[in-house]
This record gives structure tokens, sequence and C-alpha cells, in this order.
């Protein structure tokens, strides 16, 4: 499976990139992750994180198909 993934604010500085094509066996967004934790040194996970898969707010356990875009943004803290 191929994925264009998509990483803002804090992933973006961990990773080093706004967005990267992925190419893996498939799975879930959370296994997505987990994967890219392993090749980015510096990305970590994030409890209150939230993830989007083709522009739609989506759960840790979405199954992905082949060429979603999948989205991940850490946690946002205002006031």
């Amino acid at each position: 499976m191929k994925h264009k993934v998509r990483y803002f604010a804090l992933f973006r500085e961990q990773t080093g990139c706004a967005s990267e094509c992925v190419e893996w066996s498939g799975g879930t967004t959370s296994e997505l992750f987990s994967l890219l934790t392993g090749k980015h040194a510096n990305l970590r996970a994030e409890a209150a994180a939230l993830v989007a898969v083709n522009d739609e707010m989506s759960g840790w356990d979405q199954v992905l198909e082949d060429h979603d875009e999948v989205l991940f943004f850490p946690p946002v803290a205002g006031g």
C-alpha cells in the first residue's frame, strides 16, 4: 500500500518534513504511526494526538485503503 502522510506543527518539527509518501504492508492509522516512529527517531506518540484520513477526522483504529492520505496532528494547547 502507498499513502501520502502529512505532518503538522510539532510532528512536522520532529520528522523534519511536512509530508512524505510511505509504502508498507497496510493496517490501521495507529500501526502506520507506530511504523513512522521507527523511521523518525524524534517522532513521539502523543496521547491527545489526532488523525485524519482523506481530510476527514478519523480514529486510530481505522483500517487504511491504498492511496489514502493520512494527516497527523499533535495535541494543541490553548488558552
